[in-house]
């Protein structure tokens, strides 16, 4: 299943594991960002990845 959007929950650490897992999704500033114009679709496995390694799990995906 396609991955349509995904987004970031408010407590985040900025710990940086969702940018070395996929950079081509995630940035970070502050705190992390979802890039505008990321293709989802291209980066599934490592938006998944990302997600699953989030020590805080704020990182989501439908």
């Amino acid at each position: 299943m396609a991955i349509t959007k995904v987004w970031i929950e408010e407590g985040c650490t900025a710990c940086g594991i969702c940018e070395d897992e996929c950079p081509e999704v995630f940035e970070l500033q502050d705190e992390a960002i979802v890039k505008e114009g990321a293709d989802f679709n291209a980066n599934e496995d490592c938006i998944k990845e990302s997600a699953d390694a989030c020590p805080v799990a704020v990182i989501n995906y439908e």
